[in-house]
């Protein structure tokens, strides 16, 4: 049986985004050892900030800071499920990464994000550029994390004509 995306899709088409509109994300997630762990692992950023323990008293913060890659990657990938899992055609870039405050082990992270901008695209008339910032907390409220992303998103007034093609750009 073939599968239809469409049908699973999840997040949101390009109408249906307005400028302002912030959404707060149900999924939270306390950091372990083992995320920082494994995802300083497997980008070979072993930094000793990270890793070491020892080292890490030494240093500013007094304990290992979380990897500020973990820290960005989970909080645009929270952010999927909500806004654009199946309704995107390219992630065109990020921008303005801030880290304001550390992320330590046993933190928990809450995220949320906003629509800045839309316009249509000039290239892609069945798509149009969608710029979210989303935002990530720890539990004391504490901003950790800011991004600006923008995303091609699918314009659902083109899903009814399927003669009109949807290509995604090429890296």
């Amino acid at each position: 049986m073939a599968v239809n995306y469409q049908e699973l899709a999840r997040g949101k088409y390009y109408e249906e985004f307005e400028v302002g509109t912030v959404y707060k994300h149900a999924i939270t997630r306390t950091v372990t050892e083992t995320d920082n762990l494994l995802f300083s692992a497997l980008t070979y950023n072993m930094a000793w900030l990270h890793v070491d323990e020892e080292y890490a008293k030494t240093q500013r913060w007094k304990r290992r800071l979380v990897n500020s890659n973990f820290t960005l990657s989970l909080v645009t990938g929270v952010q999927v499920h909500d806004l654009t899992l199946g309704t995107t055609l390219a992630n065109l870039g990020y921008s303005d990464v801030k880290f304001s405050n550390p992320v330590f082990i046993g933190d928990t992270i809450y995220t949320e994000t906003e629509v800045i901008s839309k316009r249509g695209s000039k290239t892609y008339p069945n798509a149009g550029l969608v710029e979210f910032e989303t935002r990530g907390r720890n539990q004391k409220g504490e901003v950790v994390v800011t991004v600006r992303r923008t995303g091609l998103m699918i314009k659902k007034s083109s899903l009814a004509d399927e003669s009109k093609s949807v290509d995604a750009p090429s890296a």
